[in-house]
């Protein structure tokens, strides 16, 4: 009889434990999805900025057909990891193009310019705050794989660890140029 109790504790706190991953593990799985509404956004306003900059910058040419080849891998992508990695990348290059503008006085002063300009910086801070509910989201998840004795039903049940999502030096430049704008 004591056994059956004692079978029963631990089968309760195994099926809690695992709900609780489940719970986490979908909390970062939605938090993931806030960005991919943000990147879509940005991979939206990527035409129009290349549009509006493509006349006046011809010696950013290759700038601008890397900026539009990496839109286009990266909404096809489903990869997280890829997709991840792509949008980095685009980052540095948009980062490029927005350092490149303040050198031709003509986009300075363009109103559609300085509009697309603004609406990437604004999207860039949602994209911000959305990487920080990913990133608190799979740390509360990753804090569980690690304590004990939620890891051994971790394994159990092989939840891989996630891994956070990093801004990137350029990200953090870019960050600095909105706050210019502003």
């Amino acid at each position: 009889m004591t056994g059956l109790i004692i079978l029963g504790i631990i089968a309760l706190y195994v099926l809690s434990t695992y709900n609780k991953f489940v719970s986490l593990k979908n909390k970062a799985k939605n938090a993931f999805a806030n960005i991919d509404v943000m990147l879509k956004k940005r991979y939206d306003l990527i035409p129009s900025l290349v549009g509006a900059v493509q006349g006046a910058m011809k010696h950013e040419k290759d700038v601008l057909e890397r900026i539009t080849l990496l839109r286009n891998q990266a909404v096809i992508c489903n990869a997280e990891d890829e997709k991840v990695r792509l949008n980095n990348e685009l980052s540095q290059e948009i980062n490029q193009v927005m350092i490149a503008v303040e050198a031709y006085p003509d986009l300075k002063t363009s109103k559609n310019v300085l509009h697309l300009q603004r609406s990437i910086s604004e999207i860039e801070e949602q994209l911000s705050a959305s990487r920080r509910s990913y990133n608190m989201s799979v740390t509360l998840y990753n804090t569980l794989l690690e304590k004990f004795p939620p890891n051994i039903v971790g394994k159990l049940f092989s939840f891989p660890r996630k891994h956070l999502f990093q801004a990137t030096v350029e990200e953090k430049q870019m960050v600095d140029i909105s706050e210019k704008l502003g």
